[in-house]
């Protein structure tokens, strides 16, 4: 007969580290916790425009965002319409259909999703009488704009630099232009104040301390003002210490940047680039983006590129719109959801490039995102860090007018607000379990 050992249980896991140690560690880390929180919260879910329009202060006027929609559509049909533009710029004759209605639609609706009126460059020096007088009347049109549902979703100002020759006049542009708001009423939800030509932390720690100066003044709440960084000088690249001051404006100020914007032709000018050769393509300015993503990674700090100053205008018109909408291509695929535009003929191309952009990857996306919602394994085996990257694809999408809510309910089974918690989870945690399917 075979002999048979009696099962025992084996015996409980025994631990050697005491709870002393796990304080000690806790100990250590707590400063490290403590920047990981304040600098590093993650994207905060909301809507990010995918282009600022830069028009010089003076020629603001409530009518602007409409005229210029109009006459992108008017462009376009001079060069034998949307969709033969559509196509000539590189689209895909496939995707005509899905695209060129909702370009229409967004130029008709929403031509302009991001305004800034430009009190540095394209304002120039007028006096102080006449820019204080403009500073606190575009605030008025800017108020009576947002009040009769005129205004873009995001609208502000780009003050003077904080260099000493322009300090005070840009901070007295931006006192008078947010007081006169203030005293208005609420402040716009989508405000933004771009400060241009940054150098140095110092200056970005001065305009925080002038930005918490005015919620004091005003009684808003703390961190309600905040600011775009412009990316113009190589001296924010690389400081003279060979330190990147990028990378310590998040910890200088957490919570006051709200994005950081490259300068295609300051920047490149700064470091020797020929006129001809200056572009959001050249090798310095790929450069200088890829530095401005690591800086800002996990922050919420958002990025945009930057400009191309060749227009779609006469014997070079179609040149113009096929550069643009490359570049514009460009951007997104390397991670830069927005850039600037600088007319309105280059409207009609920013949104063909941007919706086929979300066009072209929807299928794949929608379908990768079903198969993680449903537990499903697909072509992919997606984890929670790229179900998240889907989910903010698909989110942006939605957002400039690019893809439907209905369609994408309909393919991945959750609404808006789903799809918004699943790319943007929250500061310091997880991802969360996927949501229950909208269908059941």
């Amino acid at each position: 007969m075979a002999h048979v050992r009696s099962a025992r249980a084996a015996p409980a896991p025994r631990t050697a580290l005491t709870a002393a140690d796990l304080v000690a560690v806790d100990r250590r880390l707590a400063a490290s916790d403590a920047l990981l929180a304040s600098a590093y919260p993650g994207d905060d879910g909301s809507r990010q425009p995918v282009h600022t329009v830069y028009v010089p202060a003076d020629r603001y006027d409530a009518g602007l965002p409409a005229e210029w929609g109009v006459a992108a559509l008017a462009a376009a049909e001079s060069a034998g319409g949307l969709e033969a533009l559509a196509v000539r710029v590189g689209l895909d004759p496939a995707l005509v259909d899905q695209v060129v209605p909702a370009v229409r639609d967004k130029l008709e609706r929403e031509p302009i999703e991001d305004l800034r009126l430009d009190f540095e460059d394209g304002y120039g020096d007028h006096g102080d009488e006449v820019e204080d007088s403009d500073a606190r009347r575009l605030a008025e049109r800017v108020a009576a704009a947002v009040a009769a549902g005129l205004a873009p979703p995001f609208i502000g100002v780009r003050i003077k630099s904080f260099e000493a020759s322009t300090r005070a006049r840009g901070i007295r542009t931006l006192d008078l232009f947010v007081s006169t708001l203030v005293a208005r009423g609420d402040l716009p939800t989508g405000l933004a104040i771009t400060m241009p030509k940054v150098s140095t932390v110092a200056q970005v720690e001065a305009m925080a301390d002038v930005m918490a100066a005015l919620e004091r003044a005003h009684g808003l709440p703390d961190g309600r003002l905040r600011f775009e960084v412009q990316v113009e000088t190589p001296q924010l690249v690389l400081g003279p210490d060979g330190v990147s001051p990028l990378a310590q404006l998040p910890a200088a100020v957490p919570g006051r940047i709200s994005g950081l914007h490259y300068g295609t032709y300051d920047y490149s000018a700064a470091l020797q680039i020929s006129a001809a050769n200056q572009s959001m393509e050249h090798p310095v300015a790929d450069h200088a983006k890829e530095i401005m993503q690591l800086a800002v990674a996990g922050t919420g700090i958002r990025l945009s590129d930057g400009s191309t100053n060749l227009l779609p205008l006469g014997d070079r018109a179609d040149e113009a719109w096929r550069l643009h909408a490359r570049l514009v291509r460009r951007s997104l695929d390397r991670g830069f959801p927005q850039g600037w535009d600088l007319h309105a003929n280059q409207l009609p191309t920013r949104f063909i490039a941007t919706y086929a952009f979300y066009r072209e990857g929807y299928a794949a996306a929608s379908a990768r995102l079903r198969d993680y919602l449903a537990h499903e394994s697909g072509a992919v085996l997606d984890e929670p860090a790229t179900a998240r990257a889907l989910a903010g694809f698909v989110l942006r999408g939605v957002d400039c007018g690019a893809l439907a809510e209905t369609e994408v309910a309909a393919d991945v089974g959750i609404d808006r607000h789903a799809l918004r918690v699943l790319a943007h989870p929250g500061p310091a945690r997880p991802a969360p379990a996927p949501p229950k399917l909208a269908n059941g």
